[in-house]
């Protein structure tokens, strides 16, 4: 099997946070949104994506302020959000504490009042001569990729914010509406100015993942995760998910693993609405646990119940003393301590027999000496299933209502609606 494109090695064990600067504060500017970073390190989170940060078009905009992703200056920044000196004050803190940052880049479109349009030939256009628009986004303009020059430009800006201001990659919306090899010399160009910059794709095509993107979304597995949790679909079929994901993909392709996003929270319901609250902590613990790159959208740590505009100021919930907090705060530190559930790093996955297989998901990753099981009862029904435990370690720390608790692991378990445990090494592996 042919091999994907190197990533970069932080990769292996990072977390993504997703931040909506418009909404993850009251008054939605950068520096507001840089308060919050140092909360997000000490929580784990080790990249940051920024939803678009440029400013947006006023032709056919969207409610009163307008989607982030009818982009209108590729080099510039929204006014909603601050000025340039804000964003560097934002990057010279996140780059201060550790963490990452990569910018959402828009390259399919445009908005129609885009300083590109006055070049006639940069974006399609029907037989009238007016411009094209895709789906019912009427707020945008699509790109034309046959013109060279238009490529170039926008390989350009894509690199003015590299040597501007030290990003460390970017998340690339609807990845698979622009064509393979405009991405696969943008991502050498951009390489070519940061060697450990992070490409993720806003896409499941396996072709994306030979030489331009490091990840993907897992969009496959993400529904059948909905459908699992909504009892249309038996917990085997996460298994079916998964085997069809890796047959199809390129060894060490990384798959973006997610119960929520901008998109589904604001379109589809939060994930306690798609999946219940229990379903919902449940799914959040099965994507560090199925070796991708595990992604939190903003407000999910603080309990956030609530479907954020896309064209207004809203804002999230802050739950005080939201369970969530201490749930992702106890599955960063569970990733970035078992190289198991890395990814990239050649450990492995496999699918561990249970007697109640329709029901309960029993996966074991290894890497060297380092064995983490998990076992997830993806019903509201209680289950006593019995473990095939020839390939397990007979005793491990088990994470319960994510606190460590000592347990010898017993081949028969008991557990509750919804409820799930983690296995690891008594002794951490050295790492």
């Amino acid at each position: 099997m042919s091999l994907c494109k190197t990533h970069p090695q932080w990769l292996c064990k990072a977390v993504l946070y997703e931040m909506n600067v418009r909404q993850i504060t009251p008054s939605g500017t950068f520096a507001a949104a840089q308060a919050e970073l140092l909360r997000l390190q000490e929580m784990g989170v080790d990249v940051v994506w920024l939803m678009p940060v440029q400013p947006i078009g006023v032709v056919n905009r969207k409610g009163s302020l307008g989607s982030y992703y009818a982009i209108k200056n590729y080099t510039d920044f929204n006014p909603e959000f601050g000025q340039r000196a804000d964003f560097e004050r934002f990057m010279s803190e996140a780059h201060r504490l550790g963490l990452r940052v990569i910018l959402d880049w828009v390259a399919n479109h445009t908005s129609p009042d885009h300083l590109w349009t006055a070049h006639n030939h940069w974006h399609k256009r029907n037989e009238q001569g007016s411009l094209k628009v895709q789906y019912d986004w009427t707020d945008i303009a699509e790109l034309d990729y046959t013109n060279a020059e238009m490529q170039a430009a926008m390989r350009d800006a894509m690199l003015w914010w590299v040597k501007n201001f030290d990003l460390d990659g970017f998340r690339c919306d609807m990845a698979m509406l622009v064509p393979t090899e405009f991405w696969e010399s943008a991502t050498a160009a951009l390489q070519q100015q940061k060697p450990d910059l992070l490409m993720l794709a806003e896409a499941e095509e396996p072709a994306l993942m030979h030489r331009a993107f490091d990840a993907f979304y897992a969009w496959n597995l993400f529904h059948t995760m909905n459908d699992v949790a909504q009892g249309k679909a038996a917990a085997d079929a996460l298994w079916t998910s998964i085997h069809k994901q890796q047959s199809q993909f390129v060894q060490g392709a990384v798959p973006l693993l997610f119960t929520s996003n901008h998109d589904e929270n604001s379109w589809n319901g939060t994930e306690f609405e798609r999946m219940g609250t229990s379903g919902a902590a449940a799914f959040a613990a099965f994507c560090y646990l199925v070796q991708g790159l595990p992604l939190i959208y903003t407000g999910q740590e603080m309990g956030n119940r609530h479907r954020l505009a896309f064209f207004e100021k809203d804002n999230i919930e802050r739950v005080p003393h939201a369970a969530q907090k201490e749930l992702y705060s106890t599955l960063n530190h569970l990733r970035k301590s078992h190289p198991a559930l890395w990814c990239g790093n050649n450990s492995t996955m496999q699918q561990i027999h249970n007697l109640l297989p329709q029901q309960v998901f029993s996966v074991l990753c290894n890497k060297d000496a380092d064995n983490v099981l998990g076992v997830f009862n993806f019903s509201n029904r209680a289950a006593d299933v019995k473990i095939d435990t020839s390939l397990l370690p007979q005793n491990g720390t088990q994470l319960v209502d994510n606190q460590d608790a000592t347990s010898a692991f017993c081949p028969i378990l008991h557990l509750e609606g919804w409820e799930y445990k983690i296995f690891v090494p008594a002794l951490n592996p050295t790492i």
